[in-house]
């Protein structure tokens, strides 16, 4: 069975950083991508970075410039480093990740969630 636990999320003041982490593990061939998608209160969840098997990322126009996603493959992980964070940033966020269990079986993962606050 494959899981997937982000972290990483808590409360900071406009302005400052934080980094969220998702990890994979379970039965585990290969991860083909790995992304972050977040859900403000009433607010339908949006992506907000993606990073695919072949390097490519993909940002939301509201955090570009201020996010960075990383993977780290060895790890089956993907990272988030916000910066610059805003009021405006308060979300749940979700790490989502495509993954094959065998060379031909593959599914979509979610993580449960980190929740990440920014003050005014």
């Amino acid at each position: 069975q494959v899981q997937v636990v982000e972290s990483g999320g808590g409360l900071v003041q406009a302005g400052g950083s934080l980094r969220l982490s998702c990890a994979a593990s379970g039965s585990i061939f290969r991860i083909v991508a790995m992304g972050w998608y977040r859900q403000a209160p009433g607010k339908q969840r949006e992506l907000v970075a993606s990073h695919n098997a072949g390097g490519a990322t993909n940002y939301a126009d509201s955090v570009k410039g201020r996010f960075t996603i990383s993977r780290d493959n060895a790890k089956n992980a993907v990272y988030l480093d916000m910066n610059n964070l805003k009021p405006e940033d308060t979300a749940v966020y979700y790490c989502d990740a495509y993954i094959y269990t065998t060379t031909s079986t593959w599914n979509e993962y979610w993580g449960q969630g980190t929740q990440v606050t920014v003050s005014s």
